[in-house]
């Protein structure tokens, strides 16, 4: 055993060098790459996850190098044949786990979806909290904290609610039959300029969209800042002024109405002449039955 042992020591010393020298040059890729990625503002899960990858190719390439020289009846084919057998082994049992890291790999490499934007996702809806490989930690409206695998987020539509700082929102608000439609339209005009919350320098619009039962309905349309909190407020915000424009201007905001009418019960007409007759026939047939009698 000690002669073999100083036999082989010249190839485990060679195979540890080698080794040495595969590590150190896999940490001078990482670092060169780190610092490429920090400068194109790559989003820092991305970096990590490029330091691990590297860091574990480093020690692949290093390890089978070294079995090579350590081993001389092993030959790089195969190496890579057992190298292939084992991927595909560990590809199947955990497929799953593969779908969510490249997913995330994916997502990671988005522009769109960025840590802060608030989301909806099928069933989830909430605050992006953080990115990860495997997984995104999304905070929903009443504070829960939801992990959503990024397999998930793959698969479905995304709607990026915070992607502009501005969005849209809309109310409808109906006014009486009797109401001039150009007086209503105004008074809904000014009371979007009167808002603090509303945009000024986005356009605003007060549009007729139908006649109801009840009512002629008109459409606000104007431009808020996105995040959930701020709608809700510039929401509750241009309805109070909605309301306090129409009572100045004496315009009525109906509700359905319904009419209804009572008529006189009919009342119940005896058939007296089909009562006499039937009575007139009971009687022939009583006389009839004491004759033969």
């Amino acid at each position: 055993m000690a002669t073999g042992f100083f036999k082989s020591l010249p190839a485990l010393i060679l195979a540890l060098i080698i080794l040495v020298l595969t590590i150190v040059a896999g940490r001078i890729i990482r670092a060169v790459v780190t610092a490429g990625m920090k400068r194109a503002h790559v989003r820092s899960a991305l970096i990590t996850l490029a330091q691990n990858l590297i860091s574990i190719v480093a020690w692949i390439i290093g390890l089978a190098l070294a079995a090579l020289v350590v081993f001389p009846s092993v030959s790089p084919g195969n190496l890579v044949a057992g190298l292939g057998l084992t991927s595909v082994a560990i590809g199947f049992a955990f497929k799953d786990v593969f779908s969510n890291f490249l997913a995330g790999v994916v997502i990671l490499g988005r522009k769109k979806l960025r840590i802060g934007d608030v989301i909806e996702c099928e069933d989830v809806y909430g605050r992006v909290e953080n990115i990860q490989i495997r997984e995104t930690h999304v905070r929903q409206t009443d504070g829960e904290l939801v992990i959503v695998p990024n397999s998930y987020l793959f698969d479905n539509p995304v709607v990026i609610q915070t992607d502009r700082g501005l969005k849209r929102q809309e109310l409808v608000v109906g006014v009486d039959y009797d109401t001039d439609m150009r007086k209503a339209k105004s008074a809904l005009m000014e009371a979007l300029k009167s808002c603090e919350t509303v945009n000024q320098n986005e356009q605003m619009q007060v549009q007729c969209v139908s006649f109801g039962g009840s009512s002629i309905d008109f459409k606000l349309f104007w431009w808020a800042d996105s995040r959930p909190a701020d709608q809700r407020a510039t929401y509750d915000e241009v309805a109070f002024a909605v309301k306090d424009a129409l009572d100045e201007a004496g315009i009525t905001i109906p509700f359905p109405q319904s009419t209804l009418s009572f008529r006189p019960e009919a009342v119940p007409i005896p058939l007296k002449g089909l009562a006499s007759k039937e009575t007139e026939e009971e009687s022939e047939d009583e006389a009839e039955s004491r004759k033969n009698k």
